[in-house]
């Protein structure tokens, strides 16, 4: 499967329940928002804070829930493409021209209180003018607007948009991933119960993107700068070191099939709770260096592998949606 098949069977898919009166409820919906701050927290993250008169109506689902972020147009309009379920197929059939760009993110916090105007905190990576994404939060300003698509409150079942799932027992927890993935694993990390004991690997462009993080003191978190070597050049070892840290004892290696990551989503998930029960791990950031990831614990290790999260967020030299 295709990059563009798998992000249309993704965005297309139908995720609603039907209400007593036979309209449909979206699991997700379009969210119309502006700018109220923007934080720089490092050289490479920017955190943007954004409101909006319906924020109260989006569910504030925690841990690594994804949103859409759909951007303004160069003169900074955007075209309608309606706020129903139908939204990304109408997106894809307009000309290239006309088409805001969209990439996603997650959700690093949702302030909703009484008498007071919800607030969505994003944390977006920067890396200059490489991308709309990065050139849009370099001068995003108070006002600026955005369109989130982000799950909806009304929605009577689970939204959707995250695979933190660890099973009831788990013990031992690995959390790690490029800077890609820094908000989620800081959401997940800042989330985990008070007795939990994790290892956290966080993989960033230099020493200064090292965040303050709120964690469990059995959470150890560990950055590593890569202060120009390459992606996955510090994870990978570390990876490997953190297992043996961790107890995690080799099982029945695996062989794995192969993923093109320049052809497919490399985007496995557990979907039955693992065997063991004991250890959890949860891995995202560049596709080829999560594919390495992917068989040393597999295929080397011999880690069960629904007892791993594999999330290939983005790879090297192409852009989310070609």
């Amino acid at each position: 499967m295709s990059i563009e098949q798998s992000l249309e069977q993704a965005e297309t898919r139908a995720a609603g329940s039907t209400a007593a009166e036979g309209e449909e409820i979206p699991s997700f919906r379009a969210f119309h928002l502006q700018v109220l701050r923007t934080r720089r927290l490092s050289p490479s993250f920017m955190r943007i804070t954004f409101t909006g008169d319906d924020l109260d109506s989006f569910a504030d689902n925690g841990f690594d829930q994804r949103v859409k972020v759909i951007l303004p147009l160069a003169d900074g309009t955007f075209t309608p493409i309606g706020d129903d379920s139908d939204w990304y197929l109408r997106w894809r059939a307009l000309p290239e021209a006309l088409r805001n760009p969209i990439r996603t993110y997650t959700v690093r916090a949702v302030r909703q209180e009484p008498l007071k105007p919800a607030e969505l905190d994003i944390d977006f990576v920067l890396h200059g003018d490489t991308s709309p994404a990065s050139r849009w939060a370099t001068y995003a300003a108070p006002g600026h607007r955005v369109v989130v698509i982000g799950p909806n409150a009304a929605f009577p079942g689970p939204a959707g948009g995250q695979e933190w799932a660890p099973p009831a027992g788990t013990s031992r927890i690995l959390l790690a991933g490029d800077e890609t993935a820094v908000p989620a694993i800081a959401s997940i990390a800042e989330s985990l119960p008070a007795d939990a004991r994790a290892r956290v690997l966080l993989e960033v462009p230099e020493a200064a993107d090292a965040l303050p993080l709120s964690v469990p003191p059995g959470v150890e978190v560990t950055w590593l700068p890569r202060e120009g070597a390459r992606h996955g050049d510090l994870l990978v070892p570390a990876v490997r070191e953190a297992l043996t840290g961790l107890g995690v004892s080799g099982g029945a290696q695996e062989t794995l099939e192969d993923v093109d990551v320049d052809a497919e989503i490399l985007w496995e998930v557990p979907e039955a709770a693992p065997r063991d029960g004991g250890f959890y791990a949860w891995l995202a950031g560049e596709a080829g260096v999560v594919k390495t990831l992917r068989r040393h614990l597999v295929q080397e290790a011999g880690v069960d592998r629904s007892s791993v999260a594999f999330m290939g967020y983005w790879r090297m030299g192409r852009s989310e949606i070609d």
